[in-house]
C-alpha cells in the first residue's frame, strides 16, 4: 500500500519534482537517527541495531551495536553512533568501540577530535578521536541531547528539563541556562543562539544568557528532533504528531509547516550538505528525503502504514498483542530479515537460541528453553529480562492471561510454514 501511495505521489508532481523525492529503504525498524556527510552520505540510526551508511540509495550496513542504534554523527571524516547497549561507536577502517556509559546512549555531537555523548546514566561522555583521555561530565539528571558551541562550550538537555551549559575549559560546575519544567530532548547550538524542544511541545530560540529570543511552541507533543543549515538559516522541528515545521532562523518565522506522517512520530532529522533536501525518519522502516522548497506539495500519506499503526479494531486480539510487542524486532516468515529480532517462523517446538545466523546472547543460545505454549506464556507473563536475565530481549510484559493466550493463538498460526507476516 505504502508503495503505491508513493507511485501514485510522484506521477502528480513535475518532473523535477519527482527526481528530487528519495526513500532509503532497508533498514528491518524505526529509523531513530539521521546525519548527513558534506559529501552528500548519509547514516541512519535504527531500531534494528545497525547502521546504514548511503550512498545515494544504496547502504552499506555497519553492525555492533548489541541494541538499538539512537543517534549518529558526522565529524571530519568521521562517523560515530550510539544506542541503548550503552556503547558509543566509530566507524572507518578499524571499527571500535570509543566509549561506554552505563546507561542508554541518546545523543551525539561532534567538535574537532572531541565526541560528545548523552545518555540516560547522568553523564555526558567526551572522547578524543585521536586517543587521548576521555571526561565525563556530571549532570543532575539523565541526559537527552547535547551540542557544541565550539570550540570550549557544551550545551545539555536533561529529563528533568534543564539546558546547562559546560564550560570544557574548566572543572567548574555547569550554568543553567533555562528551567523548562519538561524534558529536554533537542538542543541545537550556535554562537549567537541556541534552540531546545522539549517533551511538553516547547520549542524556544535563546541566547547564551538565557533571555528568549523566539518562541514557535505549538500544540504538538513532544518535540523528538532538530536539524540547522547555517547557510541558509533553516531550522527544523520534528514532533510526536509528525509534522516537520522549518523556521527562517534570519528573520525567525515559520517558513514552512509540513505532516510528514500520516500517523506516529518524526524521530530523526537532517539536512543535505546543500540545505535543498530534508531527510527525516520515524515508525517506518524507510528514510524519506524530500526538497524543503517543495514540502508544501506533498502528501504525508506516503509514510506511517506500517502494520503495527492498523486500527486495532481490525485486528484479532492476538495479531494486536503481537503488532504491539512484538513486530517491530521480529517477523514471522522465513529466512533473514533486517529485523532487531530473529524470526518467529515455526517457533514453535525450536529450541532457543538456535535461527542460523543471528547474533545471540551467550544467555540465550546456552539456554535450554524450548519453545511452546508453556515457555511462550512465561516470557509474557514475567518479562524476558525475568525470565531469560542476561538476554538482549527488550522487557515486554502482557499481564493478561487472556491477552497472552490470544497471542499465542494466533502466533501459532501466523508461524507456520508458508504463513504470511
Amino acid at each position: 500500500m505504502r508503495a503505491l501511495a508513493v507511485a501514485a505521489l510522484l506521477a502528480s508532481l513535475s518532473p523535477a519534482a519527482a527526481q528530487d523525492f528519495t526513500t532509503l529503504k532497508g533498514h528491518g525498524g524505526p529509523v531513530m537517527g539521521l546525519a548527513t556527510a558534506p559529501s552528500g552520505q548519509v547514516a541512519s540510526a535504527s531500531f534494528d541495531n545497525s547502521v546504514g551508511l548511503w550512498t545515494g540509495r544504496e547502504p552499506q550496513w555497519l553492525e555492533g551495536h548489541d541494541a538499538a542504534v539512537n543517534a549518529v554523527a558526522f565529524g571530519e571524516g568521521t562517523l560515530v553512533s550510539g544506542g541503548d547497549d550503552f556503547t558509543v561507536r566509530l566507524w572507518g577502517d578499524e571499527p571500535r568501540i570509543l566509549g561506554t556509559h552505563k546507561g542508554k546512549v541518546t545523543g551525539l555531537d561532534i567538535a574537532g577530535a572531541t565526541v560528545a555523548s548523552a545518555s540516560w546514566d547522568g553523564t555526558i561522555g567526551l572522547w578524543p578521536l585521536n586517543g587521548g583521555d576521555a571526561r565525563t561530565l556530571d549532570a543532575p539528571a539523565g541526559v537527552n541531547a547535547v551540542a557544541f558551541d565550539p570550540p570550549t562550550t557544551l550545551y545539555a538537555g536533561t529529563t528533568d528539563g534543564l539546558l546547562l551549559r559546560y564550560d570544557l575549559e574548566t572543572d567548574t560546575p555547569p550554568i543553567q541556562v533555562a528551567r523548562h519544567g519538561f524534558g529536554v530532548n533537542e538542543i541545537i547550538a550556535t554562537p549567537d543562539w541556541v534552540a531546545y524542544g522539549a517533551v511538553d511541545g516547547g520549542t524556544r530560540i535563546l541566547d547564551a544568557q538565557g533571555a528568549e529570543i523566539a518562541d514557535f511552541t505549538l500544540d504538538r507533543r513532544p518535540i523528538l528532533s532538530m536539524a540547522y543549515h547555517d547557510a541558509t538559516h533553516q531550522l527544523a522541528v520534528g514532533d510526536g504528531h509528525g509534522y516537520i515545521m522549518v523556521v527562517d532562523t534570519a528573520q525567525w518565522r515559520i517558513a514552512r509547516d509540513f505532516r510528514a506522517t500520516r500517523q506516529g512520530p518524526v524521530w530523526a532529522l537532517a539536512f543535505s550538505p546543500d540545505g535543498t533536501t530534508i531527510w527525516a525518519g520515524g515508525l517506518d522502516d524507510v528514510a524519506y528525503g524530500w526538497p524543503t522548497a517543495l514540502l508544501d506539495e506533498f502528501d504525508p500519506g506516503i509514510t506511517g502504514d506500517r502494520t503495527f499503526l492498523r486500527d486495532a479494531d481490525t485486528m484479532p486480539n492476538g495479531e494486536r498483542q503481537f503488532m504491539r510487542k512484538c513486530s517491530i524486532c521480529h517477523a514471522t516468515t522465513p529466512g533473514p530479515s533486517r529485523k532487531a529480532g530473529p524470526t518467529l517462523h515455526n517457533v514453535f517446538g525450536r529450541p532457543a537460541g538456535t535461527v542460523p545466523g543471528y547474533p545471540y546472547s551467550e544467555t540465550l543460545s546456552g539456554s535450554d528453553i524450548i519453545w511452546n505454549e508453556t515457555t511462550i506464556d512465561a516470557l509474557f507473563d514475567q518479562g524476558p529480562d525475568h525470565y531469560i536475565p542476561g538476554s538482549k530481549m527488550p522487557m515486554q510484559v502482557i499481564s493478561g492471561q487472556n491477552d497472552r493466550a490470544d497471542l499465542i493463538a494466533w502466533l501459532k498460526t501466523a508461524s507456520k510454514e508458508g504463513a504470511e507476516e
